[in-house]
């Protein structure tokens, strides 16, 4: 197996295939920060050397009154402005993540990206205005009517994609290769972007701290094919490839208007440690400045 610094490439990647893409999840398991410590170390990487790649703060909705409190400490004005997700796990009522986002819409110094919550058949009749919404699909034979749901609702007004959590939990088995490769097969089939959320701390499928986990360039590379019309049993060998020696030439191949199309879909993903994927991403040579 190739090692990340014997696979570099001999040139960045396209930087919009990395803009924006790796969402801060520091609050959320493994990594379990605790608010005050994410809002600090957010603004640190909001104005590190990789602050292209990162998007916003992800925040639980039980969370939103104590956020508002560490906001104010600092003090509202454009520097130092907090771009946040509110999210609702599947199961939090619509409800409370509705007003949670009421609360921080309202903060000055806080500015809501977005808010993500599960799937549900009456998912609709909460309303949450203009802001962008992530819908958490289960698994199973739900999944795929849960998909088409969504996309259903789908406008140049209404900004949806789903969700998919690829990390195991204590009640979430991982979803292997297949799995996986189905989601991405049937949301682009509906075209329909998504999200992923959970276990892609690496960018290269592996066995991680005894856990199986997927890998970033496994899946942009797996996108990219989904797109070009492959169907899923020739997507799960591209996320289940283990070198990176194989995977990083797919992604310094893509052009720009290659990146903008793969990323029109997988649009960001969480991660409890951003710096872990960018300072692989660096490693290989695939971005500059982390």
């Amino acid at each position: 197996m190739t090692s990340l610094p014997d696979a570099a490439a001999a040139r960045p990647a396209e930087p919009g295939l990395f803009a924006g893409l790796v969402d801060d999840a520091a609050v959320f398991p493994p990594g379990n920060a605790a608010l005050a410590d994410a809002v600090r170390l957010h603004r640190q990487h909001r104005t590190s050397g990789y602050a292209a790649c990162v998007g916003p703060l992800l925040v639980p909705a039980s969370s939103a009154t104590d956020l508002v409190g560490l906001v104010g400490l600092v003090g509202p004005g454009p520097a130092e402005t907090l771009r946040v997700g509110v999210i609702g796990r599947p199961g939090v009522a619509a409800a409370d993540v509705a007003a949670a986002v009421s609360l921080l819409r309202g903060t000055p110094g806080v500015d809501v990206a977005g808010v993500e919550l599960g799937w549900t058949p009456d998912w609709r009749d909460t309303r949450f205005g203009d802001l962008s919404r992530t819908l958490e699909v289960p698994r199973g034979a739900e999944q795929a009517a849960a998909i088409a749901d969504i996309a259903a609702d789908v406008s140049d007004s209404v900004a949806l994609q789903a969700k998919f959590r690829t990390g195991e939990t204590e009640t979430w088995a991982w979803p292997d290769e297949t799995e996986l490769a189905t989601f991405i097969r049937t949301a682009i089939d509906h075209d329909l972007g998504f999200k992923l959320t959970g276990g892609l701390h690496h960018v290269v499928r592996g066995t991680h701290d005894g856990q199986e986990q997927h890998g970033l360039l496994n899946v942009l590379v797996a996108v990219r094919w989904a797109l070009n019309g492959e169907e899923v049993d020739e997507l799960v060998p591209l996320l289940a490839e283990r070198d990176a020696a194989v995977l990083v030439p797919q992604v310094t191949r893509m052009s720009a208007a290659d990146a903008a199309i793969v990323r029109a879909f997988f649009t960001a993903y969480g991660c409890c440690e951003v710096t872990d994927p960018l300072g692989e991403l660096t490693t290989l040579g695939l971005i500059e400045g982390a």
